[in-house]
């Protein structure tokens, strides 16, 4: 058998038998979508079969709001979007579970459910008020990004590719307030999308260690949206994890390389090995392809959705990876931030 082959049995087994996690996906923003057109089940039906191949135990679910929603109607949108999540529970309550601590998620897992976490993928939801949050928190989210890729109340985003643009800002004195907010709540925190002035900012008003759900490596795809060698020191030294992101346009350059491809994101996975450890790297593939149809995008999912989680995997097993370090990046590192995060 070649050794592609044999790294590909291998990659399939630990998936199977390891904690397998991804920190960002905008799951429930399809679940609403496809439920305010009459759909039942969505996860079940659309999502499962896939998550259940790749052998995923556990996704970060957005709480994303589309620029169309912003400002007016994104505390709406949120709440309708947990709202979605708790009817699709009480349709396949025997397999999902919104989870709070790290206890449920392990039942979850014991009990053969997909573990689902609720995180802001922007605090728009909250505008400028932090008694907001308490709310959210109630509710069950458990993770903060403060921006997407645009300006909110509590700082600047960093856009995909390079604009024109007014003078950047880092975090306001309101998005102080959410940091200092989250560590009171026990909430984690997320830098992704975050520009390079909050990015400081963070490191400057929040002790706490935090995560980089879905970015990848500046030093080998020059866009925005990535991080610098200095910003992924920053965040290993916390103590926090990396989750790799599918985005082509955030993984290679196609025109230099060809069609972007799990090889190229395992490029960045080396890169962040070598650089501060393989403990600092984990999966946040924030898979888009469905929500690029008819958009115009030139982007697309290196990794084509939870069916190929494996590929991945598989190439850093080619790379002479062990399977204790592949299990790592499959699920163990971000399992060990949760774990103590989410206490």
């Amino acid at each position: 058998m070649k050794k592609r082959d044999e790294c590909t049995e291998r990659a399939v087994r630990l998936h199977d038998f390891n904690l397998v996690v991804d920190a960002h996906f905008d799951l429930l923003m399809d679940v609403l979508d496809k439920r305010e057109k009459g759909r039942r089940r969505v996860i079940e039906e659309d999502h499962l079969p896939s998550m259940k191949k790749a052998g995923l135990d556990l996704v970060v679910s957005s709480l994303f709001v589309s620029d169309s929603f912003v400002p007016d109607m994104a505390l709406r949108r949120a709440l309708d979007q947990i709202g979605a999540l708790h009817r699709e529970i009480d349709e396949s309550g025997d397999k999902l579970a919104l989870c709070r601590t790290w206890s449920d998620v392990e039942l979850a897992k014991e009990q053969g459910k997909l573990a689902v976490i609720l995180s802001f993928e922007g605090v728009e939801p909250i505008s400028n008020d932090i008694g907001l949050l308490r709310i959210f928190y109630e509710l069950g989210v458990r993770g903060v990004g403060l921006v997407w890729s645009r300006r909110n109340y509590a700082g600047d985003g960093c856009f995909f590719s390079e604009r024109r643009e007014g003078r950047k800002g880092g975090l306001t004195d309101f998005g102080v307030k959410v940091l200092d907010e989250i560590a009171s709540l026990g909430m984690f925190l997320d830098v992704s999308h975050l520009n390079d002035e909050g990015f400081q900012d963070v490191l400057d008003f929040y002790d706490g260690p935090f995560i980089a759900s879905h970015s990848n490596c500046r030093s080998l795809m020059g866009t925005m949206r990535n991080l610098t060698d200095d910003h992924i020191m920053s965040l290993a030294q916390r103590g926090g994890v990396m989750g790799m992101n599918s985005c082509s346009t955030f993984v290679a350059d196609e025109a230099k390389v060809g069609p972007v491809t799990a090889k190229h994101l395992a490029d960045h996975v080396d890169h962040i090995k070598k650089l501060v450890g393989i403990e600092h790297v984990g999966f946040g593939f924030d898979f888009c392809d469905m929500f690029r149809v008819n958009s115009g995008s030139s982007s697309y999912d290196c990794i084509s959705g939870y069916s190929h989680l494996s590929d991945l995997t598989a190439e850093l097993l080619m790379r002479g990876y062990s399977d204790d370090e592949a299990a790592m990046v499959m699920g163990g590192n971000l399992a060990r931030f949760y774990r103590e995060a989410l206490k």
